[in-house]
C-alpha cells in the first residue's frame, strides 16, 4: 500500500461515518415525528381505559387503574342505546358512495387522461371549482330539496351527497394515476376486440389497482367523518358515527373516558381499511413520483 493510498483510504473511512452518524439522525428524528404524531391517538386510547373520575383530573394521571368501563358504556350497557345502527349507517353510506365515486371517476379519468376530450383542461378546473364553495353554503339548498322529495333522515341522501362531494377528488388522483397506464397495452386490447367495458374493467383498472386502492382509501375516510351534512339531514334512522359521537357532550358535562372510547371504535373501521390497503396505499401514492 502506498503512501497516497492511505489517507484517501482514511478519507472514505471518515467519508461513511459521518454518512452513518446522519443517517442514524435522521432515522431519530423521522422516529421522533412519528411519535408525536401517534401521540394524542395513544393519549386516546389510554383516557379511553380509565374512568371518569381519573379522566377528568389535572393533570391526568398516567398510573389510574384501567378500566373498560368507558366501553361498556359506549355498547350501552347501562342505558341500553347501542351504537351499532349508527356505526352500520356510515359504513354503508362510505361503501357504496366509494364504489359509485369509483364507477364513475374510473370513466371520466380514462377521458382525461388516455383518450383526452377537448379542452380537458378546462373540464380538469371546473372539477376542482366545484370544490371552493364553502360546504355550508349549500347546505340550505340541500336541506329543503330533501324535505320536499321526503329524503330526510335517509342513508340514500348521505351516499348521493357524499359521492358528489368526494367525485372531483377521485377524478383528480385518478386522471394522475391512469396517465401512467401505457397506450400500447390498451390498443393491444383494442386490436382483440376489446370493447371500453371491457378495457376499463380487464385492463385499466388492474394496471391502476394501486391508485384506485388510494382513490378508494381517502374517498371512503372523507365519507366516514363526515358530520355537517349527516348533523343536519339525519335524525334518528339514519343517524352517522359522528353524529353519535356528539350526544357525549351533554349539558350535564363531558364524558372523557365515555367519548373517548366511542372515538377509538369508531377509528377501527378506518384504521382497518388502511392496513388493508397499506400496500397499494404505498404504491398508489408513489405512482408518477419515479419517472
Amino acid at each position: 500500500m502506498t503512501a497516497a493510498t492511505v489517507p484517501a483510504t482514511a478519507s472514505v473511512s471518515r467519508t461513511l461515518r459521518r454518512a452513518k452518524r446522519r443517517s442514524t439522525a435522521l432515522g431519530l428524528l423521522a422516529w421522533s415525528a412519528g411519535l408525536a404524531f401517534c401521540l394524542p391517538a395513544l393519549w386516546m386510547l389510554l383516557t379511553s381505559l380509565h374512568a371518569e373520575s381519573d379522566a377528568a383530573t389535572n393533570p391526568p394521571s398516567l398510573t389510574a387503574p384501567l378500566t373498560l368501563d368507558g366501553y361498556r358504556a359506549f355498547f350501552g350497557a347501562d342505558t341500553g342505546v347501542t351504537p351499532w345502527p349508527p356505526l352500520l349507517n356510515s359504513l354503508g353510506a362510505s361503501f357504496f358512495s366509494t364504489v359509485l365515486v369509483l364507477l364513475l371517476a374510473l370513466p371520466a379519468a380514462y377521458a382525461l387522461s388516455i383518450r383526452r376530450v377537448r379542452k380537458w383542461t378546462d373540464v380538469m378546473f371546473f372539477f376542482l371549482s366545484t370544490k371552493m364553495l364553502p360546504v355550508v353554503a349549500g347546505l340550505l339548498p340541500i336541506y329543503l330539496f330533501a324535505k320536499n322529495a321526503g329524503m330526510l333522515d335517509n342513508i340514500w341522501l348521505l351516499v348521493l351527497l357524499y359521492t358528489s362531494m368526494n367525485l372531483p377528488i377521485a377524478v383528480w388522483m385518478m386522471q394522475s394515476f391512469l396517465a401512467d397506464v401505457p397506450v400500447s397495452v390498451i390498443e393491444a386490447a383494442q386490436v382483440d376486440g376489446a370493447r371500453l367495458p371491457t378495457v376499463l374493467a380487464r385492463v385499466v383498472a388492474p394496471t391502476a389497482a394501486p391508485g384506485i386502492a388510494a382513490t378508494a382509501l381517502i374517498c371512503f375516510i372523507f365519507s366516514w367523518n363526515e358530520l355537517l351534512f349527516a348533523r343536519v339531514l339525519t335524525g334518528v334512522v339514519a343517524q352517522t358515527a359522528p353524529v353519535f359521537l356528539t350526544g357525549f357532550v351533554t349539558s350535564q358535562g363531558l364524558f372523557l373516558a365515555q367519548l373517548c372510547a366511542a372515538s377509538v371504535v369508531v377509528s377501527l373501521p378506518v384504521l382497518a381499511a388502511g392496513y388493508a390497503a397499506q400496500d397499494k396505499l404505498v404504491q398508489g401514492l408513489s405512482l408518477g413520483a419515479v419517472k
